[in-house]
């Protein structure tokens, strides 16, 4: 995956928003592959919306792609609000077990356009949007799990791993997010991979996977390890009394505060990573686009042990860092909406009457 930010840049002013429009849900859909920089905070939903606008294109022909921009915007607030590791609606239905199948771990599901896409998850660290609805479908409301270990599987493996977009979407998926879970027979699944198997067990109508009991090949769990490597360092001391900008896994802004001389930080924090693993890709994956920011360190450890003594902390804003201390700068959001909104068109309502009337 590309990390540097000159060829992000072209990338993103190449992306058609219009061909987005009709064909992102198919596996050979016109998406833009931009997921993983706005989930580590190089690129944000403003200044994707911003390079649209730029570039000329009428809002309203690419209304879609500007919504689909906003579901990020609306995840991370609900997660400003919310304890996103509980269900924040519904208590998940007919769950049997707690953790991941050992078939979906595996790649081996019984399902082709799933198996394929697994492998090609762990070989390149991105998996199709549809696609993972589509496995998050089969984990939870047909091998009848709970979303939670399934979900943080996923998330490890994930270059674009927003465990605000991944966790709630995976509750949306199993019901607890919405009135009414998600499922996707064999005829949906080839539709949009592009396949044509048959004779499977989600080869039915509707009707009867609603009823489906947990397949056996889906039966048994995985011990699959959530192993965390963590990357060596040198070691600083910053004593000079010179602000600092702190870094971390959602902010790897290569501008921010670009024109003031700060001592820069990348913060990689155990408890954070703890409680949501990532892989060696995903670790890589952000050292890699660290490396776009002049003259950044990289410090493992807590936030109250930065060797910083007395100087003055600046960093982002998002759910994760309400133990930092110092200056706190707001994200680069679409709109000003903020606050809990309990469906996502509820939100969009108003952020779309702010956007289109501030862009008119």
């Amino acid at each position: 995956m590309q990390t540097d930010y000159k060829v992000l840049l072209e990338q993103l002013n190449s992306i058609k928003p219009i061909e987005y429009g009709f064909n992102r849900n198919y596996i050979d859909g016109e998406v833009t592959r931009l997921s993983p920089y706005i989930s580590r905070g190089v690129l944000s939903t403003r200044q994707v919306l911003d390079s649209l606008i730029k570039r000329g294109f009428d809002l309203g022909k690419i209304e879609k792609m500007i919504q689909e921009l906003a579901w990020r915007d609306y995840w991370q607030r609900v997660w400003q609000e919310k304890n996103i590791d509980i269900e924040i609606k519904h208590r998940q239905k007919d769950v049997i077990g707690y953790g991941v199948s050992e078939s979906i771990v595996n790649a081996n599901t019984g399902i082709e356009a799933i198996d394929f896409q697994i492998n090609e998850l762990y070989r390149t660290g991105y998996m199709h949007n549809h696609l993972r609805m589509y496995v998050a479908a089969l984990s939870t409301n047909v091998a009848k799990n709970h979303w939670k270990v399934p979900a943080k599987w996923m998330y490890y493996h994930l270059l674009d791993g927003d465990w605000a977009s991944n966790a709630l979407s995976w509750q949306w998926v199993a019901g607890a997010n919405s009135n009414k879970n998600y499922i996707a027979n064999q005829e949906n699944i080839n539709k949009y991979t592009r396949t044509n198997q048959k004779g499977s067990y989600l080869d039915v109508d509707y009707q009867k996977l609603s009823l489906i009991s947990q397949p056996e090949e889906l039966r048994d769990l995985s011990k699959f390890d959530f192993e965390i490597t963590y990357p060596e360092f040198e070691t600083f001391d910053i004593n000079d009394g010179r602000s600092v900008c702190v870094y971390n896994y959602y902010n790897l802004d290569p501008n921010w505060r670009k024109e003031s001389k700060y001592h820069r930080v990348l913060l990689i924090e155990p408890s954070v990573f703890g409680k949501y693993p990532i892989g060696k890709k995903a670790m890589n994956f952000m050292l890699s686009l660290a490396r776009n920011i002049d003259g950044i360190k990289v410090f493992v450890g807590e936030f109250n042990q930065l060797p910083i003594r007395e100087s003055q902390v600046v960093f982002k804003e998002h759910p994760l860092n309400k133990n930092y201390k110092g200056i706190q700068d707001q994200r680069e959001w679409m709109s000003s909406i903020k606050g809990y909104h309990s469906s996502f068109f509820s939100f969009w309502k108003k952020a779309k009457k702010e956007i289109f009337q501030k862009n008119a």
